[in-house]
């Protein structure tokens, strides 16, 4: 069967509308033809690139050299060292064998209350042949191991002998004796040092292994604090470069002596941790001589006390009164039995005053603590008292105590 053509369609529909004039033809929908531009697709031309030239390669040419040997430099010789030098030098080479470098393992808390471990560093120095290294009380705070180097090799683990914070010195000894080659640094003293003379520190700052700087005595009889109450009188204040890690280490004097233990810095603008800044303390040796046996033998440090408790300084102070205004007196101590007398919180009255200790005004405890510790154990102060000095006539007198260890 054929199918008509669209030509045939389009005839018979025009016989159709002149067969019956009332009917209309209806218009057939045809495709358009999609456009012939967008059927058959542009050819783009792209510009022809040139290939680029090779860079031209230079050859790089060898420079003849002559001939000639070259001649080494000749060491310019020079005369022996200096007098003063080669003291220096001796001075070091005979003490640094024994100083200490000390680290030791911390556990402290975070700010997630956290437990991790940490490590801090200071020096100290060999006190005697068993093994005891003399360093500072702060060196070993919080310390849960403590390790010792005493030259190139492995650290030496090192246990705590005795500490005693009012004073800011520790003992620790070795786990092993060092050679016999390594000699105690020889003792001074420091009650005939005196300001101008030259000092030597050796220590390991920022951990650089035993260093040498030196300076002069800046001053005497300086008081640095401790704890509560307590402060180390008769400290020397010197100039040499002490920095984070001399602590406990040595200050010897141009003899080569031990004549103190660094202790501290003063801290200048950023803080102690921001370095030296050109004043430095040292606990005199005098007391180191007398507080480390003690340590060694009892593994604390005498207290040296009266017997008495003092006001607060503050309400002392809002009140007027200056000196030491007795709190409270033990009973059967040297200061009961030298008849002082302290505030009575019935009646209200003042009791005893102190107000000068062997000559020297003491408005403070801490400044009366200090005058004990030049007198040592055993030994007496004279007091000077007044007796009801607030509201009733003041009446002063010179009492004698004994100085005795309250640690007994």
């Amino acid at each position: 069967m054929a199918f008509p053509t669209l030509r045939t369609v389009a005839v018979c529909c025009l016989i159709a509308s002149t067969a019956y004039p009332g009917a209309r033809a209806q218009p057939i929908s045809v495709r358009p033809e999609f456009p012939r531009e967008f059927r058959e697709p542009k050819v783009v031309q792209l510009p022809r690139l040139e290939p680029r030239p090779e860079p031209i390669r230079q050859e790089s040419r060898t420079v003849a050299r002559p001939e000639t040997p070259v001649q080494v430099r000749a060491v310019t010789p020079r005369s022996d060292l200096p007098a003063d030098e080669q003291r220096v030098v001796s001075l070091f080479e005979n003490a640094a064998p024994a100083v200490a470098y000390i680290t030791t393992e911390l556990v402290q808390t975070n700010a997630l209350f956290e437990r991790e471990t940490s490590q801090a560093a200071g020096s100290g120095f060999l006190w005697d042949a068993l093994g005891h290294i003399v360093t500072s009380n702060h060196v070993l705070d919080n310390a849960r191991r403590i390790f010792v180097q005493m030259d190139a090799g492995k650290p030496l683990e090192a246990s705590v002998i005795g500490r005693a914070p009012e004073y800011d010195l520790a003992v620790i000894r070795l786990s092993r004796l060092p050679g016999s080659d390594v000699k105690p640094i020889p003792l001074g003293e420091s009650h005939t040092i005196r300001v101008g003379q030259k000092v030597y520190a050796i220590g390991n700052p920022f951990g650089l292994q035993r260093t040498l700087t030196q300076g002069v005595v800046s001053a005497l009889d300086r008081e640095l604090p401790t704890t509560t109450y307590r402060e180390v009188v008769g400290v020397i204040q010197t100039d040499a470069a002490i920095n984070p890690g001399n602590s406990g280490g040595p200050l010897l004097d141009s003899a080569g002596r031990l004549v103190g233990v660094n202790a501290a810095i003063k801290a200048g603008q950023g803080g102690a941790q921001a370095g030296f800044a050109g004043i430095s303390f040292a606990i005199p040796v005098d007391m180191v001589n007398r507080i480390v046996p003690e340590l060694i033998a009892k593994g604390r440090a005498p207290l040296p006390g009266i017997g008495v408790t003092p006001l607060r300084a503050d309400i002392a102070t809002r009140a007027g009164i200056g000196g030491v205004v007795l709190a409270d007196v033990e009973a059967q101590s040297p200061a009961a039995l030298a008849g002082l007398m302290p505030f009575n919180k019935r009646t209200g009255e003042l009791g005893d005053v102190i107000i000068a200790a062997n000559g020297r005004p003491v408005s403070t405890m801490t400044a009366l603590v200090g005058e004990m510790d030049r007198v040592g154990i055993n030994n007496t102060l004279e007091l000077t008292v007044v007796r009801n000095l607030y509201p009733n006539e003041q009446r002063e007198r010179s009492v004698k105590v004994r100085v005795i260890d309250l640690r007994r």
